[in-house]
């Protein structure tokens, strides 16, 4: 009997591994398979979106074309974009609980859409197309493969992780991003493995295959760990959170009321390039176009306008609420850079210091993402500030509240006990309830 009952657990440990090891195979195989489409396209987006922003550059007076630009990505989503036009949101919502088929269109449309906008001198990321790129070839690859409702959300999961992880060169923040951002304080672990291998392969494509560089900045002196640093750092991070908020809240206002306002979407985007256009006379400078890598860049080797950061973010505001493609991610950064270069003269801090930890905290407080913005802070900073960075993101997470870019997001726990949530109520969602 004690033989039979050896040999049963035996037979069962194999097949136990023999399972283990079939999983591990299958999710090695298609996220390696994601992470070279998604790697690829973001690639190809890379190099051609810093092609056409040295166009840009090199003539000025392309800006004025900026109406036109606007007007024709809305009319090319207009005419082909059907579901594409919801982005982001729309990867999410299928990850979620959706049976609505991504399409492969999304992939060329966000492309075109945000090297359209780049080109004309929008205020724009480039996050939102690598991940809808990711995303959309994903799912591709997918229905291809006639894979199952579950391991079809987890194959999109993997489009997040490697669209976002080659995008910024960041693969191990790329892998966290992808399980973190489909519901506000839960991480299913379900993916860990596919998301880490579509991200590590996702980038490694990018940058060895394709030869992107990516930008990494230097932080040179780090504050001991002190009671008034800890104070200041603390008082920072609100502010980052709040601001994160505001760009949020602005941005959706913003395309609520210019949806409302003017309902032709190509009249709608070609309005939003003019007041883009006004907003270059009124600033007086053209610093606020594109992605905002010059403003990044001087956030941590010198000064900057003291509301640099609020120019930014009106300018991406208004870009992205009239309609324009591209992400929202770079601009946070150079929102979050520019701000804490600022704060950094008021709390006599190190300027790249606390531009550090104002790049990674907006962006956290946008997206809801506090473990992902922690890791990438680690990948581009290094890991001399760890501590400093970890809190920045976690309390910027909490008091940016329940907003966020994405409006699809669950709220999986609320940030607060004083603030029930039902269970799968989204962001959009949210502010009907608590009316």
């Amino acid at each position: 009997m004690k033989r039979k009952y050896a040999r049963w657990v035996e037979l069962a440990a194999r097949r136990s591994q023999l399972a283990l090891w079939s999983t591990f195979v299958k999710w090695v195989v298609l996220g390696g398979l994601v992470g070279l489409l998604s790697g690829s396209a973001s690639a190809i987006f890379l190099k051609s979106l810093e092609a056409v922003t040295k166009v840009r550059l090199e003539h000025a007076w392309l800006l004025f074309l900026l109406p036109v630009g606007g007007a024709l990505v809305s009319g090319m989503y207009m005419r082909y974009g059907r579901n594409s036009a919801k982005g982001n949101n729309l990867i999410l919502e299928q990850i979620q609980q959706g049976d609505e088929a991504i399409p492969l269109r999304m992939a060329p449309l966000v492309l075109i859409g945000t090297l359209i906008t780049h080109l004309f001198g929008g205020s724009a990321g480039r996050e939102g197309t690598a991940v809808q790129m990711g995303g959309s070839l994903a799912d591709a690859l997918g229905r291809w493969l006639r894979i199952n409702s579950l391991d079809r959300k987890i194959l999109l999961m993997c489009g997040i992780s490697g669209g976002f992880g080659s995008i910024f060169g960041t693969p191990l923040a790329g892998t966290v991003f992808g399980l973190e951002v489909i519901a506000i304080g839960l991480i299913s672990h379900k993916a860990l493995l596919p998301c880490f291998v579509a991200s590590f392969t996702g980038d490694l494509v990018a940058s060895r295959l394709w030869g992107v560089h990516h930008i990494h900045y230097q932080v040179d002196v780090v504050p001991g760990m002190d009671a008034l640093v800890l104070v200041k750092v603390i008082a920072a991070s609100i502010v980052f959170g709040l601001v994160s908020l505001l760009f949020s809240e602005l941005t959706h206002y913003l395309k609520r009321t210019f949806a409302a306002l003017i309902r032709n979407p190509m009249l709608k985007s070609a309005t939003g390039g003019l007041i883009i256009i006004a907003l270059v006379y009124i600033a007086g400078t053209r610093d606020y176009l594109g992605l905002g890598i010059p403003l990044i860049s001087g956030s941590f080797t010198g000064d900057v306008h003291p509301f640099a950061f609020l120019w930014k973010l009106v300018f991406t505001a208004f870009t992205l609420g009239t309609g324009f493609q591209g992400g929202e991610v770079t601009p946070l950064f150079a929102i979050g850079a520019t701000l804490g270069n600022s704060l950094a003269g008021l709390l006599h801090l190190y300027g790249p210091f606390l531009a550090s930890l104002g790049f990674i905290a907006v962006f956290c407080g946008a997206v809801n993402t506090p473990i992902a913005c922690f890791i990438m802070g680690i990948e581009l900073f290094g890991s001399g500030g760890a501590v400093y960075m970890f809190i920045a993101c976690v309390i910027s997470y909490l008091f940016s509240g329940h907003s966020g870019i994405y409006s699809s997001q669950l709220i999986g726990i609320s940030k607060s006990a004083l603030l029930p949530v039902p269970e799968g109520t989204t962001l959009a969602a949210v502010k009907e309830l608590h009316k």
